[in-house]
């Protein structure tokens, strides 16, 4: 089970307590892990323990995703909300400038921590933010379709799909290249995961209008895009790599959108690499 922190956080009506869970491994520098929309800290446990091994890592379940509180009422979603909020977790679990790694919105989120200098290096694995308009809409049109499926879909159904190589294909290939690969209690989890995340509809509100990335000067970057991801598409990383010039771009042979799950230790020595 994952452990809770409850800590305070500026909100437009005064200081407000909310709490985030997350799972905590291994000794070294410390390593935060940031998942992508809709998912949940799970989404890092194909490489937790290859990281734990040179890292103290925490893989924390973003606001309103996981098992993690929503944000307080009438905070939105967007980054100059969730990051602060992200910068008081990390004190309150005593994580000072830690290393960051993030995956998708967690990938978005890691590079403004690397803005607002409050890690010491960024690994960010196929970051939002880097779409053009029509392809944003292809996302976001691909998200909430999923979403609605994961919705409308009885449990007793997803269960018996995840059983099969067929099944977990339909309920996950759009965001991995090897969905058979998965077991079928994670497909499960990860389906009831972004059935139940209070955070979607806002985030996706948050993303609508939000810009491009700027470069994060003084701190270490690595992007790196799965050559098979299906839902931001490839050729966002070349975008990624103009907007911040100074960062290392790395392909991901045959990984897709959550590569953290098509080739673990490939993700986990990227990671690494990009943290030292």
């Amino acid at each position: 089970m994952p452990t809770r922190i409850a800590f305070s956080i500026g909100t437009p009506s005064g200081p407000r307590t909310t709490s985030l869970a997350y799972e905590r491994r291994g000794s070294g520098e410390p390593l935060l892990l940031l998942h992508g929309i809709g998912h949940h800290w799970q989404a890092w446990e194909p490489v937790l323990d290859i990281l734990a091994t040179e890292r103290e890592v925490i893989a924390v379940d973003l606001p309103g995703f996981g098992a993690s509180d929503a944000l307080p009422e009438g905070c939105p979603y967007g980054l100059p909300t969730v990051v602060p909020v992200l910068g008081a977790f990390c004190e309150a679990v005593g994580f000072a400038r830690p290393h960051v790694a993030g995956n998708s919105l967690g990938g978005l989120l890691a590079l403004e921590l690397g803005r607002e200098k409050l890690v010491r290096s960024v690994t960010a694995l196929s970051p939002a933010g880097f779409w053009s308009e029509s392809e944003r809409r292809y996302a976001f049109g691909t998200l909430r379709a999923m979403r609605g499926a994961a919705l409308s879909l009885p449990v007793p159904l997803i269960e018996r799909l995840s059983r099969t190589p067929v099944g977990r294909t339909v309920l996950t290939s759009t965001i991995y290249a090897r969905p058979g690969r998965r077991s079928a209690e994670a497909v499960v989890a990860e389906t009831l995961a972004l059935r139940t995340a209070s955070g979607f509809h806002q985030t996706l509100v948050a993303g609508r209008n939000a810009p491009t990335p700027g470069d994060v000067p003084g701190i270490p970057v690595t992007v790196a895009w799965g050559t098979k991801d299906r839902l931001l598409l490839r050729r966002q990383g070349v975008r990624a790599k103009h907007a911040l010039p100074g960062a290392r771009l790395v392909r991901l042979p045959g990984c897709g959108h959550v590569p953290m799950h098509d080739d673990p230790a490939l993700v986990a020595r990227v990671i690494l690499d990009g943290s030292r």
